[in-house]
């Protein structure tokens, strides 16, 4: 991980002129931009189309970052922003033979494990876009709220609140899956 001066420091440079730096900011936070287009994205070619456009987009905005916030907050919030408009330009719906279920390929794994996992994914598809997301930045990257907030373009109160009702409307798809799930036993 980089520190915010070094951060800065190669800010400083790219804008001064020597662009082939912007490299090493990709490098660095391609992955978790990555990870944030395919949560909202949902399959992988879409989610790198995303994650390159959000990296163009900082690219040529770079001059416009304040560095009141951290570059890696600022340039989520752009991979954001872009899976959100991406994904409301091509509104097809199209499921990848590669996530779909299957119960006898499974066997070979721990299938209460699997299960859970496949029920919290269930659930949280149901969820729209930006609960989604809120929920995995603070509770699987363990992002602080500030953070959140930041990348998602709201204040801070408004996340707390985001997390703690989607964290509610998780438990109730939940509730109805695991439901639906015992009727068929």
């Amino acid at each position: 991980m980089i520190t915010v001066q070094e951060e800065n420091d190669l800010i400083d440079r790219i804008l001064a002129g020597d662009k082939q730096l912007y490299a090493q900011l990709v490098d660095n936070y391609k992955s978790y931009a990555f990870t944030i287009a395919y949560k909202i994205m949902e399959n992988r070619p879409d989610a790198e189309e995303v994650a390159q456009d959000a990296f163009i987009k900082a690219y040529h905005y770079l001059k416009g970052f304040n560095r009141s916030a951290r570059f890696s907050t600022w340039l989520y919030r752009i991979v954001f922003n872009t899976a959100i408009s991406h994904k409301r330009k091509n509104r097809h719906v199209f499921q990848s033979i590669d996530n779909t279920f299957d119960p006898v390929g499974e066997s070979n794994h721990s299938l209460e494990k699997d299960d859970k996992s496949v029920f919290i994914d269930q659930a949280l598809k149901r969820l729209n876009e930006a609960d989604r997301l809120s929920l995995q930045l603070f509770y699987l990257k363990e992002f602080s709220l500030e953070e959140v907030a930041d990348i998602m373009g709201q204040k801070m109160s408004t996340t707390k609140v985001r997390i703690h009702r989607a964290r509610q409307r998780l438990a109730d798809e939940l509730k109805g899956i695991l439901k639906k799930e015992a009727l068929t036993l």
